[in-house]
């Protein structure tokens, strides 16, 4: 369906749809000119302390090439990394590293490229699942409901021979990075990256996510400059960040809502407060990342550029 927005006072034929018949369509929910501006990146950490300065040395007996653990962590051509480590600019548990040939352990040691932490580790995993709606976010259902589990395991059966085969995939485990409500869609991660986790879920990191939702009725103008000025629900006052009526019929609406806040069935309840109950509800972003073309039920690992990405929205 189109995404268009049409004016509260629009009366044509587009507007006879009932509710019922308003679907997401298979397009981004992006025009042009609605496109959010992220914030810079957050600058990296501050500068490491020099090994020759009498830091303590990160050198490990019997490790691999600092130039070849960054190049196979993608961050750029082996000769590349070469130049970054004598250019002064990767440090290797805190300890900033010069020389191309120091050797380091990739499973446990630190290493930073500008201060952004670099994924060494090739056990560490993060995939971005469209969650179905009627799946539960959970390790675990007592109800016997589907559950996120069940497409991290089957994800990692998939591509175990890319992860270094099954008695490896077995061992690892990944788990939901927040939740979404059963009937709630859209943009889910699954990792294993502990760190990364923590601060995708902890209060004090909220990023920014954004929903689409088909909900009930026309949305009059007032509406998102209510919903952005702030309301008060049961649990406290709530405002979001940015609001767009995307379609508008007499039955039935779509509306974009970016918002920081992480409370349970938040997107819902302030919809639900302006007297437009959801029917459909998506999460298409997270931070800087967004489901594009991923199928509902599909899933695929992050790329590096988003991992970094995901790292600078939270000081990693």
């Amino acid at each position: 369906m189109s995404t268009s927005r049409h004016h509260a006072d629009h009366a044509g034929p587009d507007h006879d749809r009932t509710a019922s018949t308003l679907d997401f369509g298979a397009e981004e929910f992006y025009d042009a000119d609605d496109l959010e501006e992220l914030p810079d990146a957050v600058a990296g950490a501050p500068d490491a302390p020099d090994a020759a300065a009498g830091a303590a040395d990160p050198y490990t007996v019997g490790g691999e090439r600092l130039q070849k653990v960054l190049a196979h962590a993608g961050v750029a051509s082996r000769r590349v990394c070469e130049e970054l480590i004598a250019a002064g600019r990767v440090s290797v548990d805190g300890v900033r590293v010069t020389e191309p040939g120091v050797r380091v352990n990739p499973a446990t040691q630190e290493i930073r490229v500008d201060g952004s932490r670099v994924l060494t580790d090739p056990d560490i995993l993060t995939i971005m699942l469209h969650k179905p709606a009627g799946v539960v976010t959970t390790m675990d259902d007592p109800e016997g409901r589907p559950t996120v589990a069940e497409f991290a395991e089957r994800y990692l059966a998939e591509h175990a021979d890319e992860l270094g085969g099954a008695a490896k995939t077995a061992a690892l485990r990944l788990v939901h990075v927040g939740r979404l409500d059963a009937e709630t869609e859209g943009l889910l991660l699954l990792s294993n990256d502990g760190e990364l986790t923590h601060r995708l879920t902890h209060p004090s990191y909220e990023v920014a996510k954004t929903y689409v939702a088909i909900v009930e009725g026309h949305v009059a103008p007032w509406v998102p400059r209510k919903l952005k000025r702030g309301i008060e629900l049961e649990d406290g006052p709530i405002a979001a960040d940015r609001v767009v009526v995307k379609d508008s019929g007499p039955t039935g609406s779509i509306v974009e809502i970016t918002l920081h806040s992480g409370r349970n069935r938040i997107v819902r309840r302030m919809l639900d407060a302006v007297g437009h109950p959801v029917i459909r509800l998506s999460r298409t972003r997270l931070g800087p990342l967004t489901l594009g073309g991923l199928r509902p039920g599909a899933m695929r690992a992050l790329t590096g550029e988003e991992i970094n990405a995901l790292q600078r929205e939270v000081g990693l």
